[in-house]
């Protein structure tokens, strides 16, 4: 099912880059075919890409089906909540296992698909220049990354007027994950709402973010926003 559903995907958008981010189960995000177990801070705790490496063979099941519609189009694969090298280090690992029993199986893939990470903790930004020189790419999750760097829950409506997106803090993280992934010569894009800030889309640009990922009804918003700023 996963690949009938990457596949559409992949051939819907021809020749335009098609992004997979791995299951980002945990905290808010929840699935019925999975228990994660009742936590007092689930934000904080089991989630994203400690799931998948935990639970490998659910994580297999998705890497082998975006890398089987990766022969269909321009696909790529992102892992989320990334906080260390050695969890992209385990995910490589096992994405060259698949690609291996795929080509023992004659199943079609690109050998050459690009891997990507989300810059959403602290933890994540601090090490972006190694994560940068093991990746092709980061995609900013600026709503994880506010909530991370502000130590406030998004899901606390008592915090409300504490959560604060532009705070200098939040920006200077998207700058230096900006500068570890140019440094070496790879893309960054920002997803997350501050990606159709129209208000912060200039200082965007002058970060050098290559890629503003949005809804589809700010689309037309945001690209007037770059004309004008160009």
């Amino acid at each position: 099912q996963q690949f009938q559903t990457y596949k559409l995907a992949a051939e819907s958008m021809g020749i335009k880059r098609v992004v997979i981010r791995t299951a980002d189960l945990g905290g808010e995000k929840t699935a019925e075919c999975l228990d994660l177990g009742e936590e007092n801070n689930p934000e904080m705790g089991y989630r994203g890409i400690r799931v998948s490496l935990d639970k490998d063979e659910i994580f297999k099941t998705q890497l082998r089906a975006i890398l089987r519609a990766s022969a269909y189009g321009k696909m790529s694969i992102m892992f989320p909540m990334v906080t260390d090298v050695k969890e992209v280090q385990q995910a490589k690992l096992l994405l060259e296992k698949i690609k291996k029993e795929l080509k023992d199986e004659k199943i079609p893939f690109n050998e050459e698909i690009q891997i990507g990470v989300m810059i959403e903790t602290p933890a994540a930004v601090m090490v972006s220049d190694e994560l940068a020189q093991m990746v092709d790419f980061f995609s900013i999750g600026t709503n994880d990354l506010t909530q991370y760097t502000l130590a406030i829950d998004r899901q606390n409506q008592k915090l409300e007027d504490f959560y604060d997106s532009h705070h200098p803090a939040v920006l200077a993280m998207i700058r230096m994950a900006a500068e570890s992934a140019h440094a070496e010569g790879k893309w960054i894009g920002i997803c997350g709402e501050l990606g159709a800030d129209v208000t912060l889309t200039e200082t965007f640009l002058k970060m050098g973010i290559d890629e503003l990922s949005v809804a589809p009804g700010m689309v037309l918003k945001v690209r007037q926003k770059i004309r004008e700023a160009e």
